[in-house]
């Protein structure tokens, strides 16, 4: 989502970045249609296409364009799911979405029909697996009735674990849990930058070695333009905390 896909400079180093991080071992990769309704999967196609073995690139469908004075709205009708499908094959150049994501539940369309449209998808061999994005534990345990949930991507972070008993259920489940904003609102104060300082490490590093540790299904998403910023996320994986330092995060309250 942060990768600028228009052209000139900007879009070069995006490429560099996408590329980068398949160096760097990242083997998944979060896109969605709503990120510049599907340029940014063209631009992923650009870096990456063919992707490389044993790299995942996910996308996500359900939201629509903006129709002025109204922003980006969900759509979860099962025309316009199945749409949206055809489209992200057609970008991204391949046969099959190995992991495809609901972005959001519309509430004007019964759960039912949007994750049984995705199963039918699945049935028809356009997509592998699916996914939900900001989901209830009602609505992955209603999801789950219908057809096999492979991820949920719901916002959590040091700070913000409103979805705590989703990831739980996922934990149980053995469901992957793909926190988005993993690093935000992360600080450089109080007990998170206390840690990073004993550890010699950024915030986001110890936000990320956190969320690492939490879960064995949890699989973090950071974003990021900067290959910088990408090759310090990346080393957050080889950060170990210490039962106490985990302890100590454990306590930080969510900022309201």
């Amino acid at each position: 989502m942060q990768l600028p896909a228009g052209p000139g400079e900007a879009r070069e180093n995006s490429i560099a970045v996408a590329r980068r991080a398949v160096e760097l071992g990242v083997t998944l990769i979060d896109t969605a249609y709503l990120y510049g309704w599907g340029a940014n999967e063209e631009l992923l196609v650009e870096a990456l296409h063919p992707f490389p073995d044993g790299v995942l690139v996910t996308t996500k469908v359900g939201v629509v364009p903006p129709d002025p004075p109204r922003e980006a709205a969900l759509c979860g009708r099962p025309e316009v799911l199945r749409e949206q499908v055809e489209g992200a094959l057609r970008r991204l150049r391949v046969d099959r979405l190995d992991l495809l994501q609901l972005h959001r539940v519309d509430p004007d369309v019964p759960l039912d029909d949007q994750v049984g449209t995705l199963r039918d998808l699945r049935d028809e061999g356009k997509i592998g697996h699916i996914g939900l994005s900001e989901v209830t534990v009602a609505q992955l345990e209603r999801a789950r009735e219908i057809v096999d949930i492979a991820s949920v991507q719901n916002r959590y972070n040091l700070l913000d674990r409103e979805h705590e008993a989703v990831l739980d259920a996922c934990t149980a489940a053995g469901i992957a849990f793909l926190p988005w904003r993993p690093v935000l609102p992360a600080t450089t104060a109080g007990e998170i930058a206390a840690v990073a300082a004993e550890a010699g490490a950024t915030a986001a590093q110890v936000a990320l070695a956190w969320l690492l540790g939490r879960s064995p299904v949890v699989l973090p998403i950071p974003g990021t333009s900067s290959i910088e910023h990408l090759e310090e996320n990346a080393a957050a994986a080889s950060l170990r905390l210490s039962d106490g330092q985990r302890s100590r995060l454990d306590t930080v309250r969510r900022r309201v």
